[in-house]
């Protein structure tokens, strides 16, 4: 569901939306963060979009801080409609969270801001370890996307190669030149690819040189297409 009111820009929401993200953040207790993303303009810094942040602690970022994983895959159309609500998050030392993001268009539709909730579960968590009863599992819907927090894009960056070479399903060391391509096809698809220098991280974490890397990114997106 898109949000109907527009903004000017980034700033006119953070000034709507303050307020709001206080009153959420107190509400929800210690284990709610709350956080505003400035992402107006063409070419958005994604090392540093948090405006204003409440409870912080929660992922460990403060303002000024960066993008998630999500973030990257909204700015690849920022006319779709991204609203995410009750979806997986996890901290970089592997906590889960739960999220939902809103986000905010400028009157020519495209997206300038996102406010983003995000529960620590791990109290929860711990209790239903105790109780076994009091958090019955509630697993995501499958079309729901997993969001990497960290606290600079790097961490993201790891995260989400993390991911996708989980998702092949063998360690680098055994994966034959299409398991790789499918690893790159994964993370261009998600937006990873977009972030300075991770072509020549996924490089790394793949094994192979940073020509074959881009060699077989190009292969990725030629067969996406």
């Amino acid at each position: 569901m898109q949000t109907h009111d527009t903004y000017e820009d980034a700033a006119e929401v953070l000034a709507a939306f303050r307020p709001v993200m206080r009153a959420i953040a107190a509400a929800g207790g210690p284990a709610c963060e709350v956080v505003l993303h400035n992402l107006d303009g063409a070419d958005v810094d994604l090392g540093h979009t948090i405006a204003a942040i409440e409870n912080g602690h929660v992922t460990g970022r403060e303002v000024g801080g960066p993008s998630t994983s999500l973030g990257l895959t909204v700015l690849q159309n920022r006319q779709d409609d991204h609203d995410a609500f009750g979806y997986r998050g996890f901290t970089a030392d592997g906590r889960e969270l739960r999220c939902s993001s809103v986000y905010f268009r400028n009157r020519a539709g495209d997206i300038i801001a996102a406010l983003c909730v995000n529960v620590d579960l791990s109290a929860v968590q711990h209790a239903r370890s105790l109780l076994d009863a009091l958090l019955p599992a509630q697993p995501s819907a499958a079309s729901a996307p997993d969001e990497h927090f960290g606290r600079d894009l790097v961490s993201v960056m790891d995260a989400m190669i993390g991911e996708a070479i989980d998702e092949v399903g063998k360690p680098a060391a055994q994966m034959t030149r299409d398991d790789k391509i499918g690893v790159l096809q994964r993370l261009d698809a998600r937006g990873a690819t977009q972030m300075r220098k991770s072509v020549e991280t996924i490089a790394v974490r793949l094994g192979i040189s940073r020509v074959t890397a881009y060699a077989y990114l190009d292969e990725a997106r030629r067969a996406a297409n």
